[in-house]
């Protein structure tokens, strides 16, 4: 297990693109991306400095989100939005340039809140089938599509480890067998699920972790979630990956690293 950071949320005081640099400077070797920009395709321009920046930085990309929407404004995924169907479909083929030129071999996919007027089957329906046309296109290059629970948006229906495993088996069983689920540990916790057994129960087959403290989503030490037992727990119970720091610094950066579990 070893740390990576999330240059979305973390050392957002630098521009974007500055950040990967940063990452390396403070002592990491591997980054992950939420989409970095406002739509599902940038120009050619924008994705080639992105690539350039994770070069340049010498590190390596270990996970990017597809395009997720108007985060900022509260959306969280287009998987199983009824309407943004051409959308995802125009952003897979981005992220997947990305990945070849990068490394990367894990997407996140962000399913979507339930929308009013659209039945909760037409959407879970819509979702399997852009998870299975992401999951093809990831697997032509070796790589996974995640699935992870989402606190803070109670229009978002993946709210416990159960609830991501039941999409990710329906996925699974129609051949997309590169779905696998990210453990955010914070999420989880904040949504109120019982996280030490979610990585009991899913460690050996998950894709992905995330960590954060609650309440805050601060760095390690600074809420009451028992991390270092977590990490140490899905260690044992099979999970030997990256651990990327997802959270909100409540000091400088480069700072909030002091207090961080060691990973065995």
């Amino acid at each position: 297990m070893k740390y990576a950071i999330n240059c979305s949320i973390m050392f957002t005081e630098l521009p974007i693109l500055q950040r990967p640099a940063a990452a390396k400077a403070a002592g990491f070797n591997a980054v992950e991306f939420w989409w970095p920009w406002a739509q599902a395709v940038p120009s050619d321009q924008e994705v080639q400095a992105f690539i350039d920046a994770i070069r340049e930085a010498d590190v390596e990309l270990i996970g990017l989100n597809f395009f997720a929407g108007n985060m900022a404004g509260g959306d969280r995924g287009l998987v199983s939005w009824v309407g943004r169907e051409e959308d995802f479909k125009a952003n897979v083929p981005v992220a997947i340039h990305i990945a070849k030129e990068t490394g990367c071999k894990a997407f996140n996919a962000l399913y979507g809140l339930r929308l009013e007027g659209v039945s909760p089957e037409e959407q879970d329906a819509l979702g399997a089938s852009n998870l299975i046309f992401a999951a093809k296109a990831a697997e032509e290059i070796g790589a996974v599509v995640l699935v992870e629970p989402i606190s803070g948006s109670e229009a978002y229906p993946l709210k416990t480890a159960d609830d991501c495993q039941v999409v990710i088996e329906k996925v699974q069983a129609a051949g997309a067998k590169n779905v696998k689920m990210l453990l955010d540990l914070y999420h989880l916790a904040a949504n109120g699920d019982n996280v030490a057994k979610a990585c009991e129960k899913y460690s050996a087959e998950a894709g992905h972790c995330q960590i954060a403290d609650l309440p805050g989503r601060g760095e390690p030490g600074t809420g009451q979630l028992p991390l270092a037992d977590l990490l140490s727990l899905m260690r044992s119970s099979g999970y030997d990956s990256w651990v990327a720091l997802e959270y909100k610094p409540t000091v400088a950066t480069a700072e909030s690293f002091t207090a961080l579990p060691v990973l065995a």
